[in-house]
């Protein structure tokens, strides 16, 4: 299940993400950008050109570093077992998340107008998308990275709550639980639009319910004509001898 080669994109994308979140924060380090210069501020004209530059901004090492491994991580997964879907839900993602983010009431802190910056709306729209992907698709291996996203980013969920619910501390309410909240209906919402898009859940031909198979029934009869004596009433224990036996014919004229 697991035995595939990774695909370039599945570390194209991540390195150059994280490569151009490290080139904004030194930017702004000499001062290109300010705090609020390509910031994203809902329902602002000057804030629209966040919707694309935001997430390549962050206040510091810390949040640049907090954004920048489940970044990595998330965007391998998406591209690695998503390579159909992936580039759509990226981009597409990433500019619809920031969109409704936008259109979302002005955030006030304070006196002063808040500008959103880093990549978290893009975090949240990832995870939940390759959280809801395995549970839509109900394929065992997308379910198996549904797991790994929950086991590694699960606490994520509360992140789209306002976080002064939880914390009277004064940056509490500098945390955009908003963007968290979008990339988190985005990624849901995409995650089920894609449901059918993409690779197949691969089935045999002997799952099939009218399945029949000429080589197998001439092994039985032959089997039937060879041994009468094993289908007179008989232990559990003789029956898995037949099956074992029939097994082993099978090899042999393969």
């Amino acid at each position: 299940m697991w035995k595939k080669e990774i695909r370039y994109k599945a570390l194209l994308y991540p390195l150059g993400m994280v490569f151009l979140m490290g080139a904004g924060f030194i930017l702004q380090s000499i001062g290109v950008f300010s705090y609020c210069s390509g910031a994203l501020i809902p329902q602002a004209l000057d804030g629209l050109l966040g919707i694309f530059t935001s997430p390549f901004l962050h206040s510091g090492w810390e949040h640049l570093l907090g954004n920048s491994i489940p970044i990595a991580a998330l965007l391998f997964l998406l591209f690695q077992f998503y390579s159909e879907v992936a580039s759509r839900v990226f981009f597409s993602g990433g500019l619809i998340t920031g969109g409704l983010v936008w259109l979302m009431p002005p955030i006030i802190f304070g006196e002063e107008l808040v500008c959103i910056i880093g990549a978290s709306g893009i975090v949240y729209m990832l995870a939940f998308f390759l959280f809801f992907g395995g549970v839509f698709r109900r394929d065992a291996r997308l379910l198996t990275i549904s797991l790994l996203v929950v086991l590694y980013y699960g606490s994520m969920i509360w992140g789209i709550l306002p976080q002064e619910w939880f914390s009277n501390a004064e940056d509490a309410r500098q945390i955009s639980w908003q963007s968290h909240a979008a990339g988190a209906l985005v990624g849901s919402s995409l995650a089920f639009f894609y449901k059918n898009k993409g690779e197949k859940k691969k089935k045999f031909i002997w799952e099939f319910p009218n399945y029949y198979s000429e080589k197998d029934d001439r092994l039985w009869q032959e089997y039937i004509q060879k041994h009468p004596e094993d289908f007179l009433e008989m232990p559990h224990k003789a029956e898995d001898d037949i099956w074992k036996h029939l097994d082993e014919l099978r090899k042999n004229s393969s």
